[in-house]
């Protein structure tokens, strides 16, 4: 598995942010978003909006693992409900 952290572009309200993330990281977002329907810069606005006090690439970390710990714990659950589609709000 490939670590090394890349640089990517996204566009949020019309100006465009870098974010550096693990190819990892960047792919798991991206299927997130398709599985949502909606763009990366979408999902990474809505994990942008949430207080989470750390910086953007850090926050989208936080956000995915968040998200495949939900997936996990419905699969040991052993039902076909999805996870959650909203954006999980940080703890302080």
């Amino acid at each position: 598995m490939n670590s090394a952290i890349v640089k990517r572009s996204v566009s949020l309200g019309g100006h465009k942010t870098s974010i550096s993330l693990e190819d990892a990281f960047w792919n798991y977002l991206k299927e997130i978003a398709e599985s949502r329907g909606v763009s990366v810069s979408v999902i990474v606005a809505e994990i942008q909006a949430q207080d989470r006090r750390t910086n953007l690439s850090s926050a989208i970390r936080l956000f995915v693992l968040e998200h495949a710990c939900e997936r996990c714990a419905v699969a040991e659950r052993g039902t076909t409900q999805r996870p959650a589609q909203t954006v999980i709000a940080a703890s302080a």
